[in-house]
C-alpha cells in the first residue's frame, strides 16, 4: 500500500521514530520507538520500546501546532484555545460594500451604517458571526441573534468569505484584521434559509433605512439564532 502525505513547503524532514500501539485482550499501551540508522547504510530501523513521558507528549503537541504562545488577553476576548478564538465587538458605525449588480445596491455601496454588537468565532481559516441585542460583554447564557448580513449563514453563523482577505492565523493580535477583512469584503448574496431580519422591507429595506441613519442599530429587527453563547462556543459538529 502506498501512502502520500502533503505537508506543504520544501523543508527537508528526517525520520526520528514512531509511536506504536500495543493491544492485548484486556489492556493496551503506546510506546515510542526511536529510529536508528542501519549499519550497512540501508533503511533505518526502529529500536526497542520506550515509555512515553509527559515532557515527550508536551513536545509532540507543540510540534503539531497546539502550542499557544503567551498572550495578554484584551477585555473583548471571550474564549481562547489552541483551536478557537471567540470575541465580541460593541455596536458601532462601519462602512459596508455590496456587489454592484443592481441600482439598489449601488446606492448603498461604500456608505457607513450603524451595526449591532457582534460575537465572532474563528477556527482555522473559518469565521462565524452572531449578533447581540445588548451592547455589553455577553456571558455563557446570553441568547445570540442572527447576524444581519449577506454571506453569513443564518442557521450556523458560518461566513462565506468570498472576496475577504482573511488573516493567516487566529491569534489575538489578528482580531482587528478579521473584523476589517469582513467589512471590507463585498456582501454579495443571502446564505441559508434563515431570515436575516424581521424588517418589513427585508434585508435591503433594512440597510436602505440605516444608510441615512445616525442612530444605533435597531436590534428589534434581529432574528433569534436559537443558541446561547456557550452553545455557539462549544459547537463542534457540522457548522456549515
Amino acid at each position: 500500500m502506498n501512502s502520500h502525505v502533503n505537508i506543504g513547503g520544501s523543508e527537508v524532514l528526517s525520520l526520528k521514530g514512531a509511536l506504536l500501539v500495543y493491544q492485548g485482550q484486556r489492556r493496551g499501551f503506546v510506546a515510542w520507538h526511536e529510529a536508528r540508522p542501519a549499519a550497512d547504510g540501508g533503511s533505518p530501523y526502529l529500536g526497542e520500546a520506550q515509555s512515553i513521558t509527559t515532557e515527550f507528549v508536551r513536545g509532540l503537541a507543540q510540534g503539531l501546532g497546539s502550542h499557544i504562545p503567551p498572550e495578554i488577553l484584551p477585555e473583548n476576548v471571550l474564549v481562547r484555545t489552541a483551536e478557537v478564538l471567540v470575541w465580541w465587538s460593541p455596536a458601532r458605525h462601519r462602512t459596508m460594500f455590496f456587489a454592484q449588480h443592481d441600482r439598489e445596491l449601488e446606492q448603498l455601496n461604500g456608505k457607513r451604517f450603524p451595526h449591532p454588537p457582534l460575537v465572532w468565532k474563528v477556527r482555522g481559516r473559518d469565521l462565524w458571526v452572531r449578533a447581540l441585542t445588548e451592547n455589553k460583554r455577553p456571558n455563557a447564557t446570553t441568547k445570540l441573534m442572527t447576524a444581519p448580513y449577506w454571506n453569513v449563514d443564518g442557521e450556523t453563523g458560518w461566513t462565506c468569505q468570498g472576496s475577504m482577505r482573511s488573516p493567516e492565523d487566529n491569534a489575538v493580535g489578528s482580531i482587528e484584521l478579521w473584523e476589517r477583512a469582513f467589512f471590507q469584503s463585498e456582501f454579495t448574496h443571502a446564505s441559508g434559509a434563515t431570515r436575516l431580519t424581521t424588517h418589513p422591507g427585508g434585508f435591503l429595506g433594512l440597510w436602505k433605512v440605516l444608510a441615512t441613519s445616525r442612530r444605533s442599530f435597531p436590534v428589534e429587527y434581529l432574528t433569534p439564532a436559537r443558541q446561547t453563547l456557550l452553545e455557539f462556543v462549544s459547537e463542534c459538529g457540522r457548522e456549515r
